[in-house]
């Protein structure tokens, strides 16, 4: 049977099934992507294949990335590492995992690390076998018995120092300020912009101008129909599908909220609170506001081939739509942009939530309102000196017309 050199000899298959323990932990089990991950690196390992793993090829393997794809512009190998570290050690500080075998992830590495709690001291006792001179048992419990004063000291002092710490940042910063801080959500991190502030927030719609015949009913005889002319204002259904997602959030947190259509928003309403724009080449606020960032929409002058392109390499057309495939066979790879930024023009905090297709804005609603996505827009942008404005790209494999899950192709800050 295979072992896996560590500091002690570990069989695989205790490993294996410690993973498995790991994997159905709801630290873990509740996850898309963290066993995905976690699994391989170890499966890597156990076949002495360790030398696979380094950012590039998780970024490929795991995350299904392109092969030259940059990643110092999407992290999401080492965010994805940082947050496995994080859930490792909460699992094993759980009361009644003090015997089980340790599965870790080093700092600074991909390679996992399994090793048996004390291994350490297995060690020194076998460099002291019996019948050789040695210290005597009572010797050997006055050692540990002083070993034991020291760390005990050493954790006190740490303890101490800690407070310390502590209670400087909180009379430094205020201690409502330093709580809310530490226990700042996902969500928080995101959507407290908008939240906190005293406005009313618009969601602002793209609507479609349609004339049409409407069918109404005799107040009289309510049985007699009349069918009229008439011009109807009509909403996407995906579009509203991410307007839902977005008014939920603000629901839920009491916010005063409003819904107009793109044709009857101004300048005017604009700064009066936060707005979330939902839709791109159907509403004329979300392409005029990401002009000027660093990503934004671009179509060919026949209207076939839309995109996302990034203003710092503008001939690249990795993030594009064909119109007549999108048409033909309702299965393509579909883009979105999310945003939240302040707009220099009103002052104002804006979110976009928007798609090249139909499919995009979905995903971009979705990614707006889960928690795990945000969790990792939240370690990104901490990483990134807690910038407050932020742009993701996504994109999404649409097939037979529904999206699937949003995957972040690119982030910026500033």
């Amino acid at each position: 049977m295979a072992e896996v050199e560590t500091h002690d000899k570990v069989d695989a298959a205790h490993v294996r099934l410690q993973l498995d323990r790991l994997l159905n932990d709801p630290h873990f089990s509740h996850s898309r992507r963290f066993p995905d991950f976690l699994r391989f690196v170890v499966q890597h390992t156990l076949a002495g294949q360790s030398e696979m793993l380094k950012e590039r090829t998780l970024g490929i393997e795991v995350f299904g990335k392109d092969a030259d794809y940059d990643t110092s512009s999407d992290p999401i190998v080492r965010v994805t590492a940082a947050e496995i570290r994080k859930r490792i050690a909460q699992y094993y500080q759980e009361r009644g995992r003090e015997d089980e075998l340790r599965i870790t992830l080093p700092s600074g590495s991909y390679v996992p690390r399994f090793e048996w709690p004390g291994a350490g001291t297995a060690d020194h006792l076998q460099a002291h076998p019996a019948g050789e001179e040695s210290e005597s048992a009572e010797a050997q419990a006055l050692t540990a018995a002083h070993q034991a004063a020291r760390r005990h000291r050493k954790r006190f002092r740490a303890a101490i120092i800690a407070l310390v710490c502590l209670s400087a940042i909180l009379l430094a910063l205020g201690i409502n300020f330093t709580f809310r801080a530490i226990r700042q959500s996902a969500f928080d991190f995101f959507w407290s912009p908008v939240l906190n502030t005293p406005d009313p927030v618009l969601v602002c719609l793209a609507d479609q101008q349609q004339y049409s015949e409407i069918a109404l009913r005799d107040a009289a005889n309510p049985d007699h129909q009349v069918v009229l002319k008439d011009t109807l204002t009509a909403v996407v259904f995906d579009d509203l599908n991410a307007a839902v997602k977005v008014a939920g959030i603000l629901q839920s947190a009491g916010k005063r909220y409003s819904l107009k259509s793109e044709g009857s928003t101004n300048l005017e309403d604009l700064r009066v609170g936060p707005t979330v724009f939902i839709g791109a080449f159907d509403n004329a606020w979300t392409l005029r506001l990401t002009n000027e960032l660093r990503y934004h929409f671009a179509n060919s002058p026949d209207m076939s081939q839309f995109r996302i392109v990034d203003s710092t390499a503008p001939s690249k057309t990795q993030w594009m739509v064909d119109r007549n495939i999108q048409l033909e066979t309702n299965n393509y790879r579909d883009y979105a942009i999310v945003a939240r930024f302040t707009d220099v023009n009103t002052g104002k905090v804006e979110i976009i939530a928007a798609g090249i297709g139909r499919g995009g804005t979905i995903a971009a609603g979705e990614f707006l309102t889960n928690r795990e996505d945000l969790e990792q827009l939240k370690q990104v942008a901490k990483k990134s000196g807690n910038k407050t404005n932020m742009e993701v790209v996504l994109s999404t494999q649409i097939i037979g017309g529904a999206p699937g899950s949003p995957r972040v192709e690119a982030m910026y800050f500033w």
